[in-house]
């Protein structure tokens, strides 16, 4: 179930904000919903992360690239880092 929040604002604000939510079909509360849910998102790092690789994953996936092939490569990159770090 929903929770509510309580803001106070501005009444010319409250207008302003108003006019322009039902110029767009929505209502006050919609967006100010929107924004806070924008918010959180741009900040939330695992959802940032989560948003991330989940386009890595589709680009892959697009290109034909399995996870096999990531395995793979991932451990080609480690064993020429640990020969490098042999050799030194």
């Amino acid at each position: 179930m929903a929770e509510q929040l309580l803001i106070r604002i501005d009444p010319e604000l409250k207008r302003k904000l108003g006019k322009l939510a039902s110029m767009e079909g929505k209502t006050s509360t919609q967006v100010v919903r929107d924004l806070i849910e924008d918010y959180v998102k741009r900040r939330d790092v695992a959802s940032y992360i989560d948003t991330l690789w989940r386009r890595v994953g589709e680009d892959l996936r697009s290109k034909g690239v399995a996870p096999g092939d990531v395995a793979r490569a991932i451990r080609e990159v480690r064993k020429s880092r640990d020969r490098d770090a042999s050799r030194r």
